[in-house]
């Protein structure tokens, strides 16, 4: 314990005010620090943050502000968001309006909803991870890139299954030119100036990290030592844009390394790359039954404990913290109703904070989670997304209300204070 002290002793206040730099989330021997002291959190994902923020189509600038007061007012101030969504519209199980219409062509609504929900999460101190591509279909990615590279349309995994899918994008780790259109639409975001505070994307401490992608992956065990020449190509592109932010790869760990874990250490060992990501999906990746949520909950925790200690290790040879930014447990029943019981995520998420807690408490290198995802105050009026509904925490290609919580999901959000609690003392003792 005695090493975390002396390590965060450089970013102590001057004067009794924090310094403008020191509002930045920064790494410090392994840890993170935000004003000068240590910084531990429970966040939430809410991808559709730019689409609400925006005037246009999709944009709900009312519920918006609603659903920062309620997570702010439960201590939540970390939110993963999604930059934009790639690609032509009107394609079923794709999160639109989107943000890149074609490679260069952007939708300027959605752009200002960016900007604005920067704006008013800098109000209540809060700040954003945000992620710049995606593996997955439902917001464009890999697919939208190797379509304008010449590679041909991608197949829709609700149409051609996600063998077919996987193997078309498998291609993205080769392929320079869907590189080079992906390097255009970085630089043209991270060099981004915000309209309302006129305040550079790359001087603005609301954001905490510049994420490369959702859950990138190789998709090949071929495909492994080009998808790590990319994602560092992308940190170095990244870093020469800014120098005040994190950057982080958005992994979901050896999951997405084709199970190699020599990769994973090799992605999170580079030198732009501030801290280490994983994510868990105990249901997607058959640690837990949909008919036996409740009853496999401990066989699920087993194979959680495991996952994350093996990253862990990774995380103290490389000096870098961990963050759980991703991982959800279905509605009890595998039901999409708000109305349903959420016993076995409520345990689920009560066992993940334990240890994202009690290894920060020894010291360990495991600073904080995003559960997934924030679905707040929406109500899901169909099971398969339809434009003109309400964005839940479930992306358009999965079932409304699998994995969101809702503002009503009170003994959820009981379990998050408490969580939230816990660990602003922990930063408080630091």
């Amino acid at each position: 314990m005695a090493i975390m002290f002396a390590a965060f002793a450089f970013v102590s206040c001057k004067g009794g005010k924090t310094d403008s730099a020191e509002k930045f989330v920064r790494v410090a021997d392994g840890h993170f620090v935000r004003n000068g002291k240590p910084y531990y959190y429970v966040g939430t994902n809410f991808w559709y943050g730019a689409i609400l923020g925006s005037e246009g189509r999709g944009g709900d600038r009312d519920r918006l502000l609603s659903e920062l007061d309620f997570m702010k007012g439960i201590g939540i101030d970390n939110l993963r968001i999604l930059v934009g969504s790639d690609g032509k519209e009107g394609v079923l199980t794709k999160v639109e309006p989107t943000l890149q219409r074609s490679p260069g062509e952007y939708n300027d609504t959605i752009l200002a909803g960016l900007d604005y929900l920067l704006m008013e999460m800098g109000k209540r101190d809060m700040v954003a991870v945000l992620y710049l591509n995606n593996s997955w279909e439902w917001s464009g990615g890999y697919g939208f890139y190797l379509e304008h590279a010449g590679e041909g349309v991608a197949p829709r995994p609700n149409e051609d299954g996600y063998p077919a899918y996987m193997n078309f994008v498998r291609k993205y780790a080769t392929s320079e030119k869907a590189h080079q259109l992906f390097y255009d639409y970085v630089k043209f975001i991270v060099s981004r100036t915000n309209r309302y505070t006129g305040v550079k994307y790359a001087d603005d401490p609301t954001i905490m990290s510049w994420q490369i992608g959702n859950e990138p992956r190789a998709f090949g065990k071929e495909e492994l030592a080009p998808f790590a020449k990319w994602l560092s190509e992308t940190s170095s592109l990244i870093r020469s844009l800014d120098a005040n932010h994190l950057i982080s790869i958005g992994s979901e760990g050896a999951w997405g390394c084709e199970g190699d874990y020599t990769t994973y250490e090799t992605i999170c060992s580079d030198k732009n790359i501030d801290y280490c990501n994983i994510h868990i999906w105990p249901y997607n990746w058959s640690w837990a039954r949909a008919d036996s949520l409740v009853e496999d909950l401990p066989a699920a925790c087993d194979s959680t404990l495991e996952y994350i200690n093996r990253h862990l290790e990774i995380c103290d040879r490389l000096g870098k913290p961990l963050v759980m930014e991703e991982f959800g447990y279905p509605r009890d029943g595998f039901k999409f109703d708000k109305a349903v019981s959420t016993k076995g995520r409520d345990g689920y998420y009560k066992y993940v904070f334990s240890l994202v807690a009690d290894n920060a408490e020894q010291g360990g290198k495991f600073a904080g989670c995003n559960f997934w995802a924030w679905g707040g105050f929406a109500n899901p009026q169909h099971e398969q997304w339809l434009p003109g509904d309400d964005y839940t925490g479930d992306p358009a290609q999965e079932a409304q209300g699998l994995n969101s919580v809702f503002s009503s999901d009170t003994t959820t959000l009981d379990i998050v204070k408490v969580q939230v609690e816990r660990m602003k003392k922990l930063e408080e003792k630091k």
